[in-house]
């Protein structure tokens, strides 16, 4: 079973920054299409942003020109730097890697982020 590590979540006032990271093995990094999902007390889980291994991004509108993901493959890790952080932001994030290639779906355990007001 594939594990994708998660780190860098915590607790920052509005308008604050943080930036998440997710490792992943070689093989399933360099063919996936990498992800940050985001899920909030009684909500659904909702897409933040991805990243294909061709480094093509995708956001939700919520966070366009305050996220940026992005990806070292090199090191076989994704980021997400989140910057002007808002209440609305706050929710356990999840890293994604999805592969037509490998027909695989893997999930990170979640960090939280909180962002106080």
């Amino acid at each position: 079973q594939e594990q994708l590590v998660e780190s860098g979540g915590g607790l920052v006032q509005t308008g604050g920054s943080l930036r998440l990271s997710c490792a992943a093995s070689r093989t399933i990094f360099a063919l996936s299409t990498m992800g940050w999902y985001r899920q909030a007390p009684g909500k659904q889980r909702d897409l933040v942003a991805t990243i294909s291994s061709g480094s093509r991004t995708m956001y939700a509108d919520s966070v366009k020109g305050r996220f940026t993901i992005s990806r070292d493959n090199a090191n076989n890790t994704m980021y997400l730097q989140m910057n002007s952080l808002k209440p609305e932001d706050t929710a356990v994030y999840y890293c994604n890697a999805r592969s037509r290639t490998l027909y695989s779906d893997y999930w990170g355990q979640g960090t939280q982020v909180t962002v106080s007001s």
